[in-house]
C-alpha cells in the first residue's frame, strides 16, 4: 500500500511512522521550503504519550521535555483556587509532557527519516489538487514544487490531508465547509529563558475576569506561557484575519502587568521573551464527513480545536495511530479510511465541544473547575482507567 500524506506537522509525521510500522509504503510532502524546529510550547497529554511510547520514541519524550505533574489554578494574587496531579501522578501509565513544539516535530522528522529513508519528507512540495479519476484503485495528487514552480503528478493508493488549519485538502474536499470560528479571545504566545516554579513540574493557570495566563516549563530552562484576552463576542472569522502573526509586549502587558503571584514574575516573563505570537482562538464546526474514497483528513484539517484543553496535538497523533490501525485490518482502502473516521470523527467532534466549554470556565469555584476537568477527561476520551487498560495499536 502507498500513501501520500500532505503536511509534515506533528500529525502527519506520527501517521507516516505508524503507517511504516504496518508495511506501508509512505511519502509526506510539505509545503515549506525549510523544516525547522519554531514554534512555542505544547503539552502531549498520556494518550498521545502512549502512542509515541509505543512508537519507540519514550526516551527521546522523556529526554526533551518536562513531565507535568500538576494543574495549579490561581488568581492573580497567587492564591491557590484549585489543583489536580497530573500524568503518572494522576495514576495514569504514562506521563504529561510539556515540550517545545519545534523540538517535538524535529524529533519526529529525524525517526521518519531514519526508518523511511532520507526522501520520505519531500519539503518545498504543496499540495495544490487531487482526483481519483485516473488509473482504478488510485488517487493521483497535484504537486507544486515551490522551487521550480513545474506541477506534477504523484499516484497513491491513499491520500492523507495533515495539512493544518488551512487545509487544501478539506478545502478541496469541504469548499463549503463553513468559515473558521473566533471565540473573541486573542492569545499572546511566547517562551522566555526562567527558573520553574512552584514544584519546578508545575503547569500555572491564572485567571483574572477575562484574562487567563497559562505558564509551564518546556525543558532548557525554558517557560512557555500563553494569555488570553476575550475581547469579544464569538463570530466567525476570515481565513485571514490576524493568523499567528507578530504579537507586541506592549499590546499585552497592560493585562498583567500587575500580577503579583510571588512564585513567578509574570511581567518579567512576559517581557523576557524573544519573539511573541499573536493570533485568535478559532475552531470549526465538526464536520459530518471527513473525506471520501481514498482521502480523508488528520488532525487540525479534520477537527481544529481550541487550545484549551491541550488537546490539539494529542489528539492528531491519537488519530495518526487509529488511521494506521484500521487500514491494517481492512479489507481494502477506502473501508479502512471509513473506519478510521467512523473511530475518530465523534470523538474528535465531543472534544471541540468540550474544549468550547472549557473556554467559558472563568470565575468558576474550586468544586466547579473539579467537575469541570472530570468532565472534560469523560469526553475527550482520557479517563484514565479506559487508557491504561486497553488494547495497543500496535500491529501485532
Amino acid at each position: 500500500m502507498t500513501v501520500l500524506i500532505a503536511g509534515a506537522g506533528i500529525g502527519g509525521l506520527t501517521a507516516a511512522l505508524s503507517l511504516h510500522a504496518t508495511g506501508a509504503d509512505v511519502l509526506v510532502v510539505e509545503s515549506a521550503r525549510e523544516m525547522r524546529p519554531l514554534g512555542v510550547g505544547i503539552n502531549l497529554l498520556p494518550h498521545a504519550v502512549r502512542e509515541l511510547t509505543e512508537l519507540g520514541l519514550g526516551e527521546d519524550l522523556a529526554a526533551l521535555g518536562v513531565a507535568t505533574a500538576e494543574h495549579v489554578y490561581s488568581d492573580r494574587f497567587g492564591n491557590e483556587i484549585f489543583s489536580e496531579p497530573r500524568g503518572t501522578a494522576q495514576g495514569y501509565r504514562w506521563p504529561q509532557y510539556s515540550i517545545h513544539r519545534g523540538e517535538l516535530q524535529m524529533l519526529l522528522l529525524a525517526a521518519v527519516r531514519e526508518r523511511l529513508g532520507a526522501d520520505a519528507v519531500r519539503s518545498g512540495t504543496r499540495l495544490v489538487g487531487f482526483d481519483e479519476s485516473g488509473e482504478a484503485g488510485t488517487v493521483r495528487a497535484h504537486l507544486l514544487d515551490r522551487a521550480t514552480g513545474i506541477v506534477g503528478e504523484t499516484a497513491a493508493d491513499a491520500l492523507i490531508g495533515a495539512d493544518g488549519l488551512h487545509s487544501a485538502v478539506r478545502a478541496r474536499l469541504h469548499p463549503d465547509g463553513g468559515p473558521l470560528l473566533w471565540s473573541g479571545i486573542r492569545m499572546w504566545r511566547g517562551t522566555a529563558e526562567a527558573e520553574p516554579f512552584l514544584t519546578g513540574r508545575s503547569m500555572a493557570i491564572v485567571r483574572d475576569g477575562d484574562v487567563e495566563l497559562v505558564a509551564y516549563p518546556i525543558g532548557g530552562g525554558r517557560i512557555n506561557w500563553v494569555c488570553g484576552v476575550r475581547v469579544s463576542e464569538p463570530q466567525p472569522l476570515a481565513e485571514d484575519a490576524g493568523w499567528n502573526r507578530r504579537g507586541l509586549l506592549a499590546d499585552v502587558m497592560p493585562y498583567c502587568q500587575d500580577w503579583q503571584l510571588g512564585w513567578l514574575d509574570v511581567p518579567a516573563l512576559l517581557a523576557g521573551s524573544g519573539e511573541i505570537l499573536e493570533y485568535p482562538m478559532v475552531d470549526r464546526e465538526p464536520l459530518p464527513v471527513w473525506g471520501r474514497g481514498r482521502v480523508t483528513l488528520l488532525g487540525d484539517a479534520a477537527h481544529p480545536m481550541y487550545p484549551v484543553g491541550a488537546n490539539g496535538g494529542s489528539q492528531a497523533i491519537v488519530d495518526a495511530r487509529v488511521l494506521a490501525h484500521e487500514l491494517a485490518r481492512a479489507d481494502d482502502v477506502p473501508t479502512g479510511l471509513a473506519q478510521y473516521e467512523n473511530a475518530r470523527r465523534d470523538a474528535t467532534a465531543a472534544v471541540v465541544r468540550a474544549n468550547r466549554d472549557m473556554s467559558l470556565a472563568g470565575g468558576r469555584t474550586m468544586r466547579e473547575l473539579a467537575r469541570i476537568t472530570d468532565a472534560y477527561r469523560s469526553a475527550t476520551g482520557s479517563d484514565m482507567q479506559a487508557l491504561n487498560t486497553r488494547a495497543s495499536l500496535t500491529p501485532c
